[in-house]
């Protein structure tokens, strides 16, 4: 379809006849002068005005056909230099010509390969240069055809570069290493030629120096490049692998580093080079691929090329500018039916078309195949009269060289016959006819050679009329690119059969002319011979009859040469013949073409209205993607004043993630709008940019609005406020968008102004207790666990050190409560000794599963949340620890309570149940780690029953050995010990309550303080806020001491 589709391009803007055939000419005519004066044998640097004609000419004819046309043909095996001269410009043509040029160059690497072979079989010293030159073009066009991405000239941007690597880390790895080989090969060919350089002590205003330098600009400004790419997709293996894994990358990357330096100093101090290019500096050292943040200080190579003086010849117009009006709604619609194909509309049409063109073209194919045979046939039979013609003419040669002897015999009878003075007047009168006779023979050799000039001449025209056909040939096979190549091959081939024709007949003229020279000095032998005649008499017999023998080969000459005359009507009828059938079939195929460019032209038409149907299509989605995202704008905005919305409330944390991801949204709403902006046929990249903007704008609004619940008052209307500017400027954009005339215009500055004021509100109402620095979580966890283990050993070495001061200092009943109680508070510890042990083996191995690629310290900050509630329960445990060992120490001095050990023990039961918990959020089900903490949680709440337990009983051994004896007292006095003691147990509750109250109190603190270090739950969803209830901050009841109860 793409072949039948360039045919009304090229045949409307060309249809100048005989311009065309007088264009085409000249072209050949500038491309033949520019590549003979580029590249030759001469010791200097390639003209830059001559290689930017035929670059021009690659560009001018989309492809290097006429370039390789010549170049093949050039004698590179003969010299040294004009194999050099020819790679460098190959290498400019690969650089800077059209993109066809690279296909058309993969077609002769065997002819590439085969020069760089040869050279490198010599010891010279350019030779050396030119197999090494095609090794490097080898592996520039293999690398390019491998990744058609990055184009000869390798000037891509970095997100070609990071979609080209993907993110596979072999696919990476693999172009890294062909991006080090494809380096390597451009730095050997510059080592080698300052290596001769150096040997030879050439100075670079030299000619003969600045023709092996001037390539090395190309290989400048390649180099420059591949040192970038490298860098940067180094940076990126070592962001995925390890650094042992890539040492061999290092090492080679910082030989080439030091190569390529060296290669870049050495060139920036030749004064050759500071006119023609401008080199960069490379940094001192190569870059550290072990700090990623080295990457930020990389700095890309730019190599600057100064602009040219205009210079005395003007370049020829080789690219038609004229054509470019005609063919540019051709190729825009060629591209729209690629990409979108046809509607559905009118697929059935289009198919019958496009079939029925398809057979046409496969006609019009076969039926130039058939005059292609035809004209190789016709070439093969000229041919063919060619190599008769030379038989003939190699005959009269074989025949002009057995007149020659004869003469020289006659020469030898005419010394003997001057010897002879017998019979004057007889020699007279045979010298005579002797006389007329070579003179006859002397006509007709003159006949012949006009005979024979006249067939040279019939040839040239036929040859000419070849040439006519095969242009007419040409002109019709334009409609497919293929054909038209092969017919300038055949066009080739038959101007080198002219050529070959035309250098035979120029031989054949000079031969002639040699023969007339001959005949001349004959001439002047047979005038001398008529002097000597008159002396030789008695030899005219003989005379007469040897000139009877020539007489006789002359009438056989004659008979040949009448022989020739009449192959030659005949072959002049045959050539007629095929004349005409050629013009008829010229004519048929002219016809077939201006139906066909009839039929496309329509086609086009229709084409082009189903664009215009496809740009309608494209903005009515537009619109109603705008419409749906003003909905989802208003319906957050009609939030904020919605009484309803009230109780919803939102963390800052959150809403700083929902507004920095609609912030970054905002970038991919500005990509897609210019992508649409560029070509309004593709809406796919701004709807679903749109969509997620309005969706995360929405977000932010609402969770703003729940947020600013919440929030001071200054900072709630400013919040408030704030996120309303954001929806109206969203939506003011969104008006811009649904005008045709205000879409190119639209921008999204003041939306994210507005969002850019909603993150910055809720950084400021985030809790400061999150200003520690994420990477310092990590080593926080590591020393909270470690000082909770320490404080649990230095309790049990308390405990042990009470024990045996207890039985130092003490006996009998305080002894065994002593005892008791520092026994049960010993297995309390070692309990949570081996808790806070298994806890750390579990949180290693959560670590370990859960990090991935990352390092620990980045887990940690990762799971933030989670590593602050494991700091929290750690502190906690060491903290009742110590607190529970200071209270077994008063209670064994005896200036402590019982009731702080019973306390302490349910705030170690509580902090060791919270460490479980914070363990078991993010462990495995499976996990055997986490069963033996389950196991040994279960086992701290049975040693802290066991320390209340012994704590309880030993109170009660104590405190109630004495009993109450009231026998003795009387009734008044027992009814006042009664009084007493009721104002005793109110005060007593009076105080109970007053503390139950501020113990709820300091819980609540607790919680409130707890509550603002932690972040919004998970799922981020602002939730209605429950309402408080009275008594759910209370613990159950304090343990009381025995005898002291309620009335």
């Amino acid at each position: 379809m793409n072949s039948i589709k360039s045919v009304p391009a090229r045949v409307l803007s060309r249809r100048g006849g005989h311009s065309l055939e007088a264009e085409r000419e000249q072209f050949d005519k500038s491309q033949a002068i520019s590549i003979s004066k580029a590249i030759n044998t001469q010791e200097a640097p390639v003209k830059e005005k001559h290689a930017r004609r035929i670059i021009l000419g690659t560009h001018h004819e989309k492809g290097a056909f006429t370039f390789w046309s010549y170049a093949i043909g050039l004698p590179l095996p003969s010299s040294a230099i004009l194999s050099w001269k020819f790679c460098h410009v190959l290498h400019k043509v690969l650089r800077d010509g059209h993109p066809n040029v690279l296909q058309d160059c993969q077609r002769y690497r065997s002819n590439i390969r085969e020069t760089g072979d040869l050279w490198g079989h010599l010891h010279d010293r350019y030779g050396q240069l030119v197999s090494i030159y095609t090794r490097l073009l080898l592996t520039k066009i293999s690398f390019h055809v491998k990744h058609p991405e990055f184009p000869p000239g390798l000037e891509v941007s970095d997100e070609v570069l990071e979609k080209t690597a993907g993110t596979d880390v072999n696919n990476i790895f693999q172009l890294t290493v062909e991006l080090f080989d494809y380096l390597d090969c451009e730095l050997k060919l510059s080592e080698s030629v300052f290596r001769q350089l150096n040997t030879s002590m050439a100075v670079s205003q030299m000619s003969a120096v600045q023709c092996r330098l001037a390539p090395l600009i190309q290989v400048i400004q390649d180099c420059s490049h591949l040192y970038h790419y490298s860098v940067k997709l180094m940076f990126k293996l070592h962001s995925c692998l390890p650094a042992d894994t890539l040492q061999g990358h290092r090492d080679r990357f910082h030989e080439q580093f030091r190569s390529l330096k060296n290669f870049f100093k050495k060139a920036s101090d030749m004064l050759y080079f500071k006119r023609l290019i401008q080199i960069p500096r490379l940094p001192e050292s190569p870059p550290n691929f072990l700090r990623a943040s080295a990457l930020a200080e990389h700095v890309k190579p730019v190599v600057v090329i100064p602009e040219e003086a205009p210079e005395d010849e003007e370049p020829e117009n080789l690219i038609e500018i004229s054509t470019t009006s005609t063919t540019e709604p051709q190729i825009t619609s060629d591209l729209f039916e690629q990409t979108f194909g046809p509607p559905n509309g009118v697929w059935d049409d289009r198919d019958a078309q496009i079939e029925s063109l398809k057979k046409e073209v496969e006609t019009l194919r076969a039926e130039m195949e058939k005059i292609k045979l035809e004209a190789q046939r016709y070439i093969t039979q000229l041919k063919a009269q060619v190599n008769s013609l030379e038989g003939e003419v190699e005959e009269q040669r074989k025949q002009k060289q057995k007149a020659l002897v004869d003469n020289e015999q006659l020469r030898d009878e005419l010394e003997r016959l001057q010897r002879v003075k017998q019979d004057s007047d007889r020699s007279q009168r045979l010298c005579a006819e002797a006389e007329k006779k070579a003179n006859a023979t002397e006509i007709r050799y003159t006949k012949l050679k006009e005979k024979h000039s006249e067939l040279i001449n019939t040839h040239a025209e036929l040859l000419r009329k070849n040439a006519d056909t095969a242009k007419q040939l040409t002109v019709t096979q334009q409609s497919q690119e293929e054909v038209a190549r092969v017919k300038e091959q055949l066009a080739f081939q038959v101007e080198q059969v002219k050529r070959e024709a035309e250098m035979k007949l120029e031989d054949q003229s000079v031969q002639m002319e040699q023969l007339r020279q001959e005949l001349d000095a004959r001439r002047d032998e047979l005038e001398q011979a008529q002097r000597s005649l008159s002396h030789a008499k008695q030899a005219g017999v003989e005379l007469s009859a040897q000139l009877d023998a020539l007489h006789a080969e002359k009438e056989v000459l004659r008979r040949s040469v009448s022989e020739k005359e009449c192959e030659l009507l005949s072959t002049r009828g045959l050539v007629q013949e095929k004349e005409l059938q050629l013009s008829q079939e010229a004519d048929k195929a002219t016809r077939e073409i201006r139906e066909l460019q009839g039929r496309l032209l329509e086609k086009s038409n229709q084409e082009q209205s189903l664009q215009q149907k496809l740009l309608d299509e494209q903005f009515g989605i537009l619109q109603e993607t705008v419409r749906e995202a003003q909905a989802i704008l208003s319906d957050a905005m009609a939030k904020l004043d919605d009484p309803l919305h009230l109780r919803c409330t939102s963390s800052p944390d959150y809403l700083l993630s929902r507004a920095q991801a609609a912030l970054e949204s905002t970038d991919a709403l500005e990509k897609g709008h210019a992508q649409y902006v560029a070509s309004m046929a593709d809406a796919a990249g701004l709807v679903g940019a749109l969509a997620l903007f309005a969706h995360l704008t929405g977000d932010t609004i609402v969770n703003g609005s729940a947020t600013a619940h919440l929030a001071p008052t200054d900072h709630a209307d400013r919040l408030m406020e704030t996120c309303r500017e954001c929806g109206q400027q969203s939506l003011e954009y969104l008006e811009q968008l649904k005008d045709r005339q205000r879409l190119g215009s639209a921008q999204l500055g003041d939306v994210q102004g507005a969002l850019r004021g909603v993150l910055q509100l809720a950084q400021e109402l985030r809790p400061k207790s999150l200003d520690i620095k994420q990477e310092e979580l990590g080593d926080m966890v590591e020393k909270e666990m470690a000082s909770t283990s320490e404080a649990i050993e230095d309790a049990v070495r308390r405990i042990e050190e009470m024990m045996s001061q207890a039985r130092n200092e003490s006996s009998g009943v305080k002894l065994e409560v002593n005892e008791r109680i520092l026994n049960s508070c010993t297995d309390l510890m070692k309990a949570i000794r081996l808790l806070v042990t298994t806890s750390t083996n579990l949180q290693k191995e959560i670590v370990e599963s859960g990090r991935g690629a990352a390092t620990t310290q980045e887990f940690y900050a990762k799971n933030s949340r989670w590593t602050e509630g494991l700091i929290s329960a750690s502190k906690a445990v060491g903290w009742g620890a110590t607190q529970l060992v200071e209270s077994a120490d008063r209670v064994v001095l005896h200036t402590g309570k019982y009731e702080e050990l019973i306390v302490c023990s349910h705030e170690i039961a509580a902090s060791t149940a919270q460490l479980v918990a914070a363990s078991k959020v993010k462990a495995e089900k499976t996990s055997r780690n986490l069963a033996r903490l389950q196991e040994c949680s279960r086992n701290v709440n049975e040693m802290a029953a066991n320390v209340v337990a012994s704590t309880k009983s030993g109170q009660e051994q104590i405190e109630e050995k004495d009993t109450m004896d009231f026998s003795g007292m009387s009734l008044i006095k027992l009814k006042k010990e009664e009084m007493e003691t009721q104002v005793k147990v109110l005060e007593l509750e009076k105080r109970l309550e007053g503390e139950r109250v501020r113990l709820g109190e300091l819980r609540k603190q607790h919680y409130v303080l707890a509550g603002g270090c932690e972040d919004a739950p998970e799922d981020g969803e602002a939730r209605p806020a429950p309402a408080p209830r009275r008594g759910i901050l209370k613990k159950p009841p304090i343990a009381q001491k025995p005898g002291l109860g309620e009335p």
